[in-house]
């Protein structure tokens, strides 16, 4: 499990190629040769593989200039008026805890 700052609250039910590593196990046919694990399967001379968690749950960072240059236009046509209405859709989703 991560132990970053803006890792999820969550684990994923979904196995895949995803940011982190959850375990290693036999090889079965069908898996994919790209995920076997070198080191693990010189150890014990027979093929593993990684299984790696998908994130399900992201952190968006929306990082609005404030510059001079942003109050180009006037009133609603403003490059700072678009930015403030961008994020208010998130937000909405937010409220109904679709998104945290």
């Amino acid at each position: 499990m991560t132990e970053q700052v803006f890792a999820g609250q969550y684990q994923s039910a979904f196995k895949g190629r995803g940011m982190s590593f959850s375990e290693v196990r036999s090889y079965q046919i069908g898996d994919d040769v790209r995920t076997i694990d070198w080191n693990v399967t010189a150890r014990f001379r027979e093929p593993f593989v990684k299984i790696f968690e998908e994130e399900r749950e992201l952190t968006v960072l929306l990082i609005i200039d404030v510059s001079g240059s942003m109050y180009f236009g006037q009133g609603k046509d403003s490059k700072i008026s678009l930015a403030v209405e961008l994020p208010q859709p998130w937000h909405s989703l937010r409220r109904r805890k679709m998104i945290r």
